[in-house]
């Protein structure tokens, strides 16, 4: 077996290769060809007696060669390394027990600041190698004496001929890392008004004013949108009440959640009820309901009032001191963890980390979601004034993240969702809910939206698209299709297509993509494709920089951040966790 190389002729070339033929004088021979252009060949080939070790030789010889005693010295006007004379023979010379019957399974991988390799297999469990291993892994000469060989067969990242069993472990995680699509659509969003008393400027829904009662959803558009989500199959649904404010159309809350509890004892499914609201209007009337049926609260807070009442106004009053004080009352009367909310940062916000944090401490809030901006709605037309790019909320999200962690630290529980559902994905087998981070992708299928007019889309921002003008993602109308027109109809097969982000360019090679999800509705909105261009999306941009972040975290992480990142994820005290080994170690 042989190994032909062509390589600059330069004069490190001729030093680096007499350095190596005398290491591996016992086992292969060199031939160099000058050529015309500058370039010389090199072939290298193992003498008959280590015939069998071929691949093996070849490999040590060729690294000796380019790396050894010259690693990392780069001559800054031509860049090649500087050669350094070789003082002594390879360390490790051959032959030792190598095995080349091992198969390597399915993995992507990253090349990381620090020269070493992180490998990420079809189920989220990852590795990281230094170069010497990985190329030994990866050319299938890895020595199944080497440390890390055994967890990269414990990981799934090679097999080596024992067996089915290794490949049914392999499938059981798989389906359940793929378990969120069991029962297909659980997320069901009614849109009860588009009516609303406040004027953000990042409104994603382009609300109306509080006295159009024309954007009413009407009973019996309600009614029939109940029967759509109880024949779905999945055994478990939430029912989600949003707006405009939800609030002031109130009675189609409570017709919607009584009627859905009577229509739900045939279908015997466990129903969710949560209500998305400003909380400026909100009454004991609300909350006496509320607590009655279970309903949740699901509200905004963008931080202290020099931050929220610049994008949340009333009318032309200020909003902060209303909402702040009502979700007290909602806590007091429901429960702490009845109660959440989530911030929308604009460019104001990116001055103010640590303050918002503070906010939400002060209300006694367990969480912090940071959301980005929306590209939809007046949230659009806005963006020259209230936008920023992917490398400012990377940032800005840097410094919450770094702050929370701190307040951890010091033994106050406290997470930020975003992450926490990321490090879900990392460290656990289990799926997250959260449609963003799905693929498929959640439209149609982990979310439906039944619009106040009867019409129903694929998801939340394809009904904002929609206001803007452009209904690509509608499924159809809930007095004229059927369950199968609505969820297996052309408009559905249209989303799958771009659903899957093991089968799209740019996400199909990248290492992180078992974490991420994928988002067609978005892509179309703001690059007026389904599938999306990698390089130029603010989605992959933040996802992508938020999980790289977290995994630098990971891997350098002590043992009080290891207790912190399994508490968020237990959703237990920071300070009472008991930590199971470290499956980064």
């Amino acid at each position: 077996m042989k190994l032909t190389r062509l390589v600059d002729n330069g004069l490190y070339l001729k030093k680096s290769l007499a350095a190596a033929r005398e290491a591996y004088r016992d086992y292969c021979e060199v031939r160099v060809i000058p050529q015309s252009n500058g370039y010389a060949e090199i072939t290298v080939s193992v003498k008959a007696q280590f015939s069998s070790e071929s691949r093996q030789i070849l490999l040590e010889f060729w690294n000796y060669f380019l790396d050894s005693s010259c690693q990392n010295h780069f001559d800054k006007e031509n860049q090649f390394p500087k050669y350094q004379a070789a003082t002594s023979l390879p360390s490790k010379k051959y032959p030792d027990k190598i095995s080349s019957d091992y198969s390597l399974l399915p993995f992507r991988f990253d090349r990381r600041e620090k020269g070493d390799y992180l490998l990420v297999n079809e189920v989220g469990e990852f590795t990281v190698l230094s170069k010497s291993d990985f190329d030994a892994f990866v050319t299938g000469v890895l020595r199944q004496t080497s440390p890390v060989y055994a967890t990269l067969r414990a990981r799934h990242f090679l097999a080596d001929g024992s067996g089915s069993a290794h490949f049914n472990l392999l499938s059981s995680k798989y389906r359940t890392k793929k378990s969120f699509l069991e029962g297909f659509t659980k997320l069901h969003i009614f849109v009860t008004t588009l009516r609303c008393n406040q004027s953000c400027p990042y409104c994603q829904v382009s609300r109306q004013n509080r006295s159009a009662g024309a954007y009413d959803m009407g009973q019996e558009t309600l009614k029939r949108s109940v029967d759509l989500m109880l024949t779905s199959s999945a055994p478990s649904v939430t029912m989600e009440f949003q707006g405009g404010e939800p609030l002031l159309n109130f009675e189609l809350i409570k017709t919607g959640v009584l009627y859905a509890k009577e229509k739900n004892q045939q279908a015997e499914k466990h129903c969710n009820f949560v209500v998305c609201t400003n909380l400026t209007t909100l009454s004991d009337e609300h909350l006496q309901f509320f607590e009655e049926h279970n309903v949740q609260i699901s509200t905004s807070l963008d931080g202290p009032d020099y931050v929220h009442d610049r994008h949340r106004p009333v009318g032309k009053n200020a909003s902060h001191a209303i909402v702040v004080r009502n979700i007290r009352r909602a806590q007091e009367a429901l429960g702490r963890h009845a109660v959440s909310a989530l911030m929308t940062t604009t460019r104001e916000s990116l001055k103010y980390p640590k303050e918002i944090v503070d906010e939400y401490l002060g209300l006694d809030m367990g969480s912090l979601f940071v959301r980005d901006l929306n590209p939809y709605g007046f949230a659009l037309k806005a963006k020259s004034v209230l936008g920023y790019s992917p490398e400012a909320f990377l940032e800005f999200y840097k410094k919450v993240l770094g702050y929370i962690i701190e307040i951890n630290r010091a033994g106050r529980t406290f997470s930020e969702s975003f992450a926490t559902m990321i490090l879900r994905k990392i460290l656990t087998p289990w799926p997250v809910g959260f449609v963003d981070l799905q693929s498929p992708s959640g439209a149609g299928i982990g979310v439906v939206l039944y619009n106040y007019d009867g019409e129903v889309y694929a998801s939340d921002e394809s009904r904002m698209l929609a206001e803007m003008g452009c209904s690509m993602f509608r499924l159809g109308n809930v007095f004229e299709d059927t369950y199968n027109d609505l969820f297996f109809g052309e408009t559905m097969q249209t989303i799958a297509s771009a659903a899957c982000n093991e089968a799209l360019a740019g996400c199909s090679d990248c290492a992180y993509q078992t974490y991420c999800g994928a988002d067609p509705v978005r892509h179309y909105s703001t690059q007026g494709d389904i599938f999306g261009h990698r390089p130029t999306s603010g989605y992959c941009a933040k996802n992508k920089g938020v999980i790289k972040h977290l995994f630098d975290l990971l891997l350098n992480a002590d043992e009080d951040m290891e207790r912190i990142f399994w508490a968020w994820m237990n959703q237990e005290d920071v300070n009472r966790i008991r930590l199971p080994k470290a499956v980064w170690a």
